[in-house]
């Protein structure tokens, strides 16, 4: 339940209008908000009244939300808009850096940055000066020890992304690659090579009365993987996935990669092969026809159920020997975790590796207290963060350092001795 404050009614209100420029910033912040759904709003509200504010917030949210990932970026636009009454204080504080205010040494929450942008949009605000504005003061500056800008965007989170801060995400996650080394085959290849072929040398003994004239060697064959990606689009995993699945479709569309094949698959509910999608040199076009196939798009999380039909019904035809595993999730199934150690070890039996990317790894004191999460650990070869561009790139150890388990064995101690654990996470909260 979202608590509101009073709203202070102006002596000449005029909220039709209001809710029109309220209607517009939710639009920009990417909410498909129409005329159609704008009228139905001030309708509404009109018949609802404007006295009671968990009444006008619940018609207008009504209205406007469609969708659950909506439904954060509403209730920030609305704060900003409607209750707090220096939310133009609050945007300017977090659209710039140079501004200390309400917002001072407070960190933005996830679609806070969104909801501030769609209000500024096209606004010219006229930010404080210095009372010696007038004088010209030469100020040096070192800057040997600041990070870039494309740093920062590396290491923030995709949940605090604004806007802007998305799409250069995802022009850098298009340029990023996910090279592999290839693996040794039992077959071998008749040429010049350190391996003896002693049946190639004797049929050539017999053609020349049983003397060894030539001796045949062989030399081993080395293939690439199938990379098996398995993304979690419920709810809680929303804002990574989309950022995850760019990341994969620039994967799949890259020239040399060493990538055998290239398979993907979308879960929350049921299972749901993209593959085909995510073929499209568009990568718009690929993650608009792999949402419309995905109907179970930010819907529940049924982890067990939908690992079990990959085992049943594509396991054989898409992993191949040796495959490649990568496990998106944050590892919190609400469909009943009773079997789910067992079909995470079943996956984990049919690939060379199986690596689990976890949002909530963010997060230092993170400890596996979820059943379903104490279930999967022992199951997987590697357990890394997935909530940055950072985070993508350091796959590259995960795939070229066997030995390289990421945050597991930090996890499996805390599993084996859960007081210290619980010790080090409320330390952490302290």
């Amino acid at each position: 339940m979202v608590e509101l404050a009073d709203l202070a009614l102006p002596e000449n209100p005029k909220l039709a209008q209001n809710i029109g420029h309220f209607a517009r910033a939710l639009r920009k912040a990417g909410l498909p908000i129409g005329p159609g759904r704008l009228i139905d709003a001030i309708r509404a509200v009109a018949v609802a009244g404007f006295t009671d504010r968990d009444d006008f917030y619940w018609v207008l949210h009504g209205c406007f939300v469609s969708k659950p990932d909506h439904r954060i970026i509403f209730a920030q636009v609305f704060r900003l808009y409607w209750r707090d009454p220096r939310y133009l204080d609050h945007m300017i504080a977090m659209m710039s850096p140079m501004v200390r205010g309400v917002a001072q040494d407070r960190r933005a929450q996830a679609a806070e940055k969104r909801a501030a942008e769609a209000l500024l949009d096209g606004h010219n605000i006229d930010l404080p000066q210095p009372d010696d504005a007038g004088e010209e003061v030469e100020i040096t500056i070192d800057a040997s020890q600041t990070a870039s800008a494309q740093e920062k965007l590396r290491s923030l989170d995709f949940e605090q992304m604004s806007i802007a801060e998305m799409e250069q995400a995802k022009a850098i996650l298009a340029k990023m690659r996910l090279p592999v080394r290839p693996i040794a085959s039992r077959r071998t290849a008749n040429g010049t090579g350190t391996l003896p072929d002693w049946p190639r040398t004797m049929r050539h003994a017999l053609r020349h009365g049983g003397e060894v004239t030539h001796f045949a060697t062989k030399y081993k064959r080395y293939r690439y993987p199938n990379l098996i990606v398995l993304c979690d689009i419920s709810g809680s995993m929303s804002q990574y996935s989309r950022a995850v699945l760019h990341f994969v479709h620039a994967v799949s569309n890259a020239k040399g990669q060493g990538w055998a094949q290239v398979h993907a698959f979308t879960f929350g509910t049921r299972l749901t092969n993209i593959t085909r999608h995510l073929r499209s040199c568009d990568v718009d076009a690929a993650l608009a026809a792999a949402g419309a196939e995905a109907q179970d798009w930010e819907g529940g999380t049924r982890i067990a159920d939908c690992l079990h039909d990959f085992n049943r019904d594509w396991s054989r035809r898409a992993m191949g020997q040796g495959a490649v595993v990568l496990l998106i999730t944050d590892g919190l199934d609400r469909g009943g975790d009773a079997d789910l150690g067992r079909v995470l070890q079943r996956l984990a039996l049919s690939a060379r590796q199986l690596i689990w990317l976890n949002p909530l790894l963010r997060w230092d004191g993170f400890a596996p207290k979820a059943g379903s999460i104490a279930q999967m650990l022992p199951h997987v070869t590697s357990l890394r963060a997935g909530h940055n561009i950072d985070a993508l790139a350091g796959l590259v150890d995960a795939l070229t350092k066997p030995d390289d388990g990421g945050e597991k064995r930090r996890l499996m101690q805390d599993l084996s001795n859960p007081q210290e654990a619980g010790r080090r996470v409320g330390n952490m909260i302290l």
